[in-house]
């Protein structure tokens, strides 16, 4: 199934909706006491799940159209980047693939939705860069869990434009702050539950500035995958439900380039990932 968090025309609230080609079923209207945040619906398990899915194949469709996409996954209780995680972009920033994972913490205030306007001050960075990655959200409470067992513990996946001030995250040794601008996690269109995505490390990836393909490659060049981060991040502390974790970009930074590639004022970048969708985001430059 699909999930997604949209306003829809006249209404300023997100709704938790399902969504296929047929339009959008708002979820909390599906039978009394029905979830009315993904939260809620990741943690009543798969019996809710199978309920939510039952009710949703004959209640009425809405139209997509006018709808204002929130983030996908609104309220992580903590949002986990793996950077270095494809050896192509490690190299071309100059950086080295560490015997671990290299893991840093997103500011929840940087998530933002599909098909919106991320703004920032042209004084704080004109060196703001677009990562593409696959984002994993944690479905069970996972704790010392094993890689063979790591997947079972994935409630289902999302796209992720892991947004970068460059120039900062050269400058600090932290890369928290460089990454979590408001708006620079955009997360989205939707969530696929995990039963849709049989393989992670089979999927291609991808970005799309103005009209130029700048990444494109698979989530199987992946230094670590999904089932080596989870069971690696579960180790020290429990990855509890809900829990987004973006888990690198491949190669193709607009940094490296020659002449480099920035997002400028008045930009749009997608990136996609196959199975999800794309996820699209509008740039502003604050003078």
């Amino acid at each position: 199934m699909r999930f997604a968090h949209i306003s829809l025309p006249g209404s300023a609230t997100p709704q938790l909706v399902t969504v296929d080609h047929d339009g959008a079923a708002v979820v909390s209207q599906l039978f009394d006491g029905a979830p009315v945040t993904l939260n809620e619906l990741i943690e009543g398990g798969d019996e809710l799940l199978d309920r939510v899915r039952a009710a949703a194949s004959t209640a009425p469709r809405i139209p997509l159209d006018g709808a204002v996409y929130g983030p996908a996954v609104p309220q992580p209780p903590v949002i986990l980047a793996v950077g270095l995680n494809y050896a192509a972009h490690s190299s071309e920033l100059g950086l080295k693939t560490d015997t671990a994972p290299t893991v840093f913490v997103l500011w929840p205030g940087s998530l933002a939705g599909h098909d919106g306007t991320t703004s920032w001050p042209r004084t704080l960075s004109e060196s703001v860069d677009y990562e593409a990655e696959l984002g994993v959200i944690i479905g069970r409470p996972a704790k010392d869990v094993t890689p063979e067992s790591a997947l079972d513990h994935v409630w289902g996946y999302t796209v992720v434009n892991d947004i970068t001030a460059r120039d900062i995250q050269f400058a600090e040794a932290q890369w928290s702050r460089c990454k979590s601008f408001d708006g620079f996690t955009p997360v989205g269109p939707v969530v696929v539950t995990a039963d849709e995505i049989p393989d992670p490390q089979d999927l291609r990836i991808w970005t799309v500035l103005d009209g130029h393909t700048l990444q494109d490659a698979s989530t199987g060049q992946m230094v670590r995958p999904v089932s080596t981060l989870i069971a690696h991040l579960s180790a020290s502390a429990t990855l509890l439900p809900g829990t987004l974790i973006s888990t690198g970009s491949p190669g193709g930074a607009g940094y490296s380039r020659d002449p480099q590639v920035f997002l400028r004022d008045r930009s749009t970048v997608t990136v996609g990932v196959e199975g999800i969708g794309e996820l699209r985001t509008h740039c502003r430059i604050i003078d």
